[in-house]
């Protein structure tokens, strides 16, 4: 697949990379970004192969959020058909049975911000600066931003984030858990290819039942959860790799999943 506005990657190792490449816009999104993302995310979605996918903008600039210079000029409608595409991106990745990683280097503000909170993990470069300007702007988060940012941060640094349109260093993010490890500029992508190969040789069924449950968890009260994630887990001891997994555990050696 061809695309003008991301590089699309996959690996023999099962590692799907996805690199924005706007770089004279900041890796800013626009009708054509938004809708290649899209189409990436899909394919990667829709391969056997890929295990684990990562995200990326290199290691100075993640994404600096909407495109200004085209959003100046829309309309609500033009404006809506845009911001649905872009979330379509979004939930396909949060919702993905595949781990997500986010190689976070430089800045990631806006729409930015709320890609990397779409994935599973967040990395970031010790560079990276994020941020919800859109306050600033008379408009708000549109990709996901008044609704992951809390139930990731918590809802007092996601209304002050929010609310204020302040920009935070690497070092607060990982503070308040916006990541959850900070490394060095030309550390970053190995970081990310290092926990994409850990990712990818666990158990799909076993990764896709976890983020399935922890979906579940943001949206429904505990009792239901506890009782899906109870299924759930039941369900796992019907398939190949849980019984791989046990065994090889007790002969002390690395599992060989097979998916089933």
């Amino acid at each position: 697949m061809e695309f003008k506005t991301l590089i699309y990657e996959k690996g023999a190792d099962g590692i799907a990379t996805i690199t924005f490449n706007r770089p004279k816009e900041m890796n800013s999104s626009n009708q054509l970004s938004v809708g290649e993302l899209a189409q990436a995310v899909a394919d990667a979605n829709n391969d056997d192969a890929v295990t684990a996918v990562i995200v990326t903008g290199g290691p100075n600039v993640f994404a600096a959020g909407g495109d200004i210079k085209y959003m100046s000029g829309v309309g609500p409608l033009e404006a809506e058909a845009f911001i649905t595409k872009a979330n379509v991106a979004m939930d396909s990745i949060a919702n993905s049975s595949k781990p997500y990683i986010a190689a976070i280097g430089g800045l990631a503000l806006g729409g930015g911000c709320e890609m990397a909170l779409a994935c599973d993990i967040r990395l970031a470069a010790d560079n990276a600066v994020f941020g919800q300007p859109e306050i600033n702007l008379a408009i708000i988060p549109g990709g996901g931003g008044t609704q992951r940012l809390g139930r990731v941060v918590g809802a007092g640094w996601a209304r002050h984030l929010i609310l204020t349109g302040e920009m935070i260093d690497a070092q607060t993010a990982f503070n308040i858990g916006l990541v959850t490890k900070v490394v060095a500029p030309d550390e970053l992508l190995a970081t990310a290819n290092k926990y994409a190969k850990s990712l990818g040789r666990k158990s799909k069924g076993a990764m896709a039942a976890a983020k399935k449950c922890l979906l579940l968890s943001e949206t429904t009260d505990l009792a239901t959860g506890l009782s899906y994630e109870q299924k759930a887990w039941s369900f796992l001891f019907g398939g190949e790799d849980q019984k791989e997994g046990m065994k090889a555990f007790l002969e002390k050696r690395r599992p060989e999943y097979t998916g089933k």
